[in-house]
C-alpha cells in the first residue's frame, strides 16, 4: 500500500447518520450509505501513514452561503417533528410521499404545509434519502470536515482529505437527495474563497453527476465545475442533469463541463474523460476541490462503470498534473472491501507517492 503524508480530517459525528433503509420504486431496501464506510476509510488511511486531524466547528456563514435557511431549518428539525407527530409507529425515518414539483404547482407559490408528512417532501427530491435522529449532526460534521480540509490547504498544505459522510454532491442550494443532505464540496469551495483563493475548480469523479454542486455554482465565473460520470441519458441517477450541453449560465457560461460516459466504460475511457477535465481547467484555477467518489469501480454495487484501482491511482496523477493544491472530499463508494485501497490509490496519485 502507498505511503501517504497528508492530513485526513475526521469527526466521530459522521457516524451518527444511520439511514436504516432506502425506498426505491416503493420498495424498502437495505441502506447502502453505512457508517462503516467512514471507519473503513479511516483505518485504510491511517495504515497508509496519513495524519488524522479533528474537524473544527463550522460557523453558520459557510452553510448560509451554500444553502437556503429554509433547507437548513428543515434538516435540523424535521426528525423531531416526525417523532412528535407519531409517525415512528409507521416509519422509523422521515420518508417523503408528495413533492411540490412545477408540474403540481404550475407557477403557484410553494407554501409550508401544515402536515409533517407533507413537509417531508418539500425539500427532499427523492424517496431514497431518509432522515433519522443522527442525520443532521452527521451532515453538519461532514461539512465541518470539508471546511477544515479547505482551511488546511489555504494555510499551506498541498493536499488534504476530508472523510465526509454522508456525501454531498447531490445536495442543491434548496434541496437534498441522492443520499446527500449538505453539499460538502460546495462548502470546501466557499471556505477556499473565504480564505482568499481567487478561482477554484471542482473535479467530480464520482460515478454519478454532482447535480447539486453544478447548480450551486452554475452562474459563477470564479468556480469551474467539471465532472466525469455515467451518462444520465442511459438511465442513471440523477437522470435530469449531467448532460454535455450544460455549460453554465450568465457569468458562469463556459465554466461548466460534463463528460458523460457509456455504462461499462473502463480505465481507458474514464481516464480520457478525466484528462478532458484537466485540460479544460488548464490555468484557470488556483486550487482544486476533488469530489472523490470511488463508486465507478468495477466491484461497487452502485457502479455502472469498470474503473480499476490502477485507474483511480492514475486519476489522482492527472489531478496532480494541474500543479494546484487539492482539497479532496469523499462522495460515493459502497464496496467496503475495496473502498480503502481505491481511495488510498487516488490520494497517492495526488500526492505523488504511488
Amino acid at each position: 500500500m502507498a505511503k501517504l503524508d497528508l492530513p485526513v480530517v475526521w469527526s466521530d459525528d459522521v457516524l451518527r447518520h444511520v439511514p436504516d433503509a432506502e425506498i426505491w420504486i416503493g420498495v424498502r431496501t437495505p441502506g447502502t450509505e453505512l457508517p462503516e464506510r467512514a471507519t473503513v476509510l479511516r483505518s485504510a488511511l491511517v495504515r497508509a501513514g496519513a495524519r488524522l486531524v479533528e474537524a473544527r466547528p463550522l460557523g453558520d456563514e459557510l452553510l448560509a452561503q451554500t444553502h437556503t435557511p429554509e433547507l437548513l431549518a428543515h434538516l435540523e428539525g424535521v426528525y423531531g417533528q416526525w417523532a412528535e407527530g407519531g409517525y415512528l409507529e409507521y416509519q422509523n425515518r422521515v420518508v417523503p410521499y408528495v413533492f411540490p414539483t412545477p408540474a403540481m404547482l404550475e407557477g403557484l407559490p410553494v407554501r409550508r404545509p401544515t402536515a409533517t408528512h407533507a413537509r417531508a417532501g418539500q425539500f427532499c427530491y427523492d424517496t431514497m434519502t431518509l432522515v433519522g435522529p443522527g442525520t443532521w449532526p452527521a451532515a453538519r460534521a461532514a461539512a465541518h470536515a470539508a471546511a477544515t480540509a479547505a482551511d488546511l490547504v489555504a494555510a499551506g498544505e498541498r493536499a488534504a482529505y476530508a472523510i465526509c459522510r454522508p456525501p454531498g454532491h447531490h445536495a442543491t442550494r434548496s434541496g437534498f437527495g441522492g443520499s446527500c443532505y449538505l453539499n460538502n464540496a460546495a462548502v470546501a469551495v466557499l471556505a477556499l474563497r473565504r480564505a482568499g483563493v481567487a478561482r477554484v475548480a471542482v473535479v467530480d469523479v464520482d460515478a454519478h453527476h454532482g447535480n447539486g454542486t453544478q447548480s450551486i455554482f452554475y452562474d459563477r465565473a470564479d468556480v469551474l465545475y467539471t465532472s466525469v460520470h455515467v451518462d444520465p441519458g442511459e438511465g442513471w441517477f440523477p437522470h435530469y442533469a449531467g448532460f454535455a450541453d450544460e455549460t453554465g449560465t450568465g457569468a458562469g457560461e463556459g465554466a461548466n463541463l460534463n463528460v458523460p460516459l457509456a455504462p461499462g466504460t473502463g480505465d481507458e475511457g474514464w481516464l480520457a474523460g478525466v484528462r478532458e477535465l484537466v485540460e479544460f481547467i488548464g490555468d484557470r484555477a488556483d486550487a482544486v476541490v476533488l469530489s472523490l467518489g470511488v463508486d465507478a469501480a468495477k466491484d461497487d454495487p452502485e457502479s455502472p462503470l469498470q474503473v480499476t484501482e490502477d485507474g483511480y491511482g492514475r486519476t489522482g496523477e492527472l489531478v496532480r498534473e494541474l500543479g494546484l493544491p487539492v482539497v479532496a472530499v469523499h462522495e460515493g463508494g459502497y464496496h467496503l472491501p475495496t473502498l480503502g485501497p481505491l481511495t488510498v490509490a487516488t490520494l497517492a496519485g495526488i500526492t505523488g507517492t504511488r
